[in-house]
């Protein structure tokens, strides 16, 4: 397959493009400097997002789109200018996507758009699935839905459209190395309450579920990419502890973290008890459903 990808040159895209050309497909990476890199035979780079690229006019017919373009969520406190960069970010990429799409005259089959588990609001005791409808409420619910409402534009143009909703990605790279600096300090422990859920999800399996939404045709809208097996605060911290032979022990009252990180800490004190369910349905094989081997395939 001829697959363009955005962001490309991050974390998931990386990945991405690893196992994509690992399994002989060809991909076309759309990036505003497509100087700074060198081509392969298999991974192209493509001008985008800047008046002078016409990347239409670069690319060959495709087989797929995945968005992954958009500015971290916790590379620094939520001002409202970061918050205003956070959401135009992702809308500017996105509208640039249903753009290039307009202007093909062949149509890709599928269109992936990165979009967040953030969509379902937080709660301590429901389940939330691809069925749940409504969005809930705060400022990363609001990106989520003002996201996917963008990408849905596509389906207009005859592209299946698959919203991927990633939960916490655990990687070499990501909010893991984050995570485990308390640990190799001995002071780790619970944040807040730790009865707050954590979805999360292996680099492993964020790849093959983008790759297994690309290959199954029946799979569009929104796609939940997380684990089957989502984790307590309190519990996933304890099997981190443990992983790296460190004590769990010392909480982080949920006072001090506000005070730290103003709005921004609801990535840690808020959360969502996420489930796979379309992934699960149509035969996905997970990797790591489980997140002590998650945790040990990537520590160890």
């Amino acid at each position: 397959m001829k697959i363009a990808i955005t962001g490309g040159t991050g974390f998931v895209g990386q990945a991405l493009t690893d196992r994509l050309v690992a399994d002989g497909h060809q991909v076309y990476i759309l990036t505003r400097n497509p100087d700074k890199y060198d081509d392969s035979d298999k991974v192209k780079y493509v001008g985008w997002l800047k008046e002078e690229h016409h990347p239409e006019e670069h690319l060959p017919d495709l087989d797929a789109i995945v968005n992954l373009a958009g500015e971290s969520l916790n590379s620094g406190r939520w001002t409202e200018e970061r918050k205003r960069r956070i959401l135009d970010s992702r809308i500017k990429a996105t509208e640039a996507i249903i753009d290039l799409i307009e202007k093909m005259d062949s149509k890709p089959e599928v269109l992936v758009n990165a979009s967040a588990v953030g969509f379902y609001g937080n709660s301590k005791i429901e389940t939330f699935t691809e069925d749940t409808k409504d969005p809930g409420r705060g400022f990363l619910s609001m990106v989520v839905t003002e996201w996917e409402k963008r990408a849905t534009q596509a389906t207009q143009l005859g592209v299946r459209t698959v919203y991927a909703r990633f939960g916490i990605i655990l990687g070499e790279e990501g909010a893991l190395p984050k995570m485990i600096l308390p640990y190799k300090a001995m002071i780790g422990g619970k944040l807040g309450s730790g009865e707050q859920w954590m979805s999360w999800v292996h680099i492993d399996d964020i790849v093959g579920m983008i790759k297994f939404a690309i290959e199954t045709p029946e799979i569009s809208g929104p796609f939940n990419v997380t684990a089957p097996n989502p984790k307590r605060n309190k519990d996933f911290g304890k099997i981190l502890g443990e992983v790296l032979n460190r004590p769990h022990w010392i909480p982080a009252p949920s006072f001090a973290i506000k005070t730290a990180l103003g709005e921004m800490s609801t990535l840690l004190l808020d959360g969502q008890c996420v489930v796979p369910k379309k992934a699960t349905e149509h035969g996905y094989q997970f990797h790591y459903p489980e997140l002590e081997p998650a945790l040990q395939s990537i520590l160890k």
